[in-house]
């Protein structure tokens, strides 16, 4: 199955990639939209609430924790085998030919909307387990591949905690764009980036 998904990656184009990203990231959005629009009252204060920002919180608990998870991930990467990290070609394909603008408005729209649902809505209505294990069952594409199954079961619960300290998602917005912008440009040029691939 495995061998089948990379080779349907391998096949698509850059616009198909990204067409197929962008629709499922304005899917997961709709339905954080849709989701609220029935679970809160009242819904635009409801909303408000979430996006406050505390900067001595937003610092504490996005900044300063993102950073972290970026340079566990980081360490990780240069010690375990480029296989262990092998998520079907995906993350390469999505940011190794992006361009640097591409890359931090892909990073930033997935911030949010994953956010806006996971622990906007979901978190927020129904609890920290059941948000944290649905965002990572969300990642299924991780599931049998145990290096990356761990690390995004840890990002999730640890953005999780971050949203029940603070109930702000300025603040686990923050931490996920950290993540996953500085993951993209080192994709782009680091470890496994076109660079690195020509080098060697």
């Amino acid at each position: 199955m495995r061998k089948a998904q990379q080779e349907m990656i391998q096949e698509m184009s850059d616009k198909q990639i990204t067409f197929h990203l962008l629709l499922t990231q304005m899917i997961i959005l709709s339905a954080a939209v849709v989701a609220s629009a029935f679970l809160f009252d009242p819904f635009l204060s409801e909303w408000q609430e979430q996006f406050h920002i505390n900067w001595r919180d937003w610092w504490l608990y996005g900044v300063i924790p993102g950073l972290i998870v970026l340079l566990i991930d980081l360490f990780l990467m240069y010690v375990l085998p480029e296989s262990a990290y092998d998520d079907g070609g995906v993350n390469k394909r999505v940011f190794a030919s992006r361009s640097f603008p591409g890359i931090i408005f892909i990073t930033l729209l997935v911030a949010v909307s994953e956010e806006m649902l996971f622990r906007g809505v979901l978190h927020h209505e129904f609890g920290y387990i059941t948000a944290s294990v649905l965002f990572a069952i969300l990642h299924i594409r991780y599931l049998k591949r145990v290096v990356l199954l761990l690390s995004v079961l840890f990002v999730s619960f640890f953005i999780g905690y971050m949203y029940e300290a603070t109930g702000s998602l300025a603040v686990t917005i923050t931490a996920h764009f950290i993540i996953d912008v500085v993951l993209g440009v080192w994709i782009r040029l680091g470890k496994w980036g076109e660079k690195h691939a020509s080098d060697g």
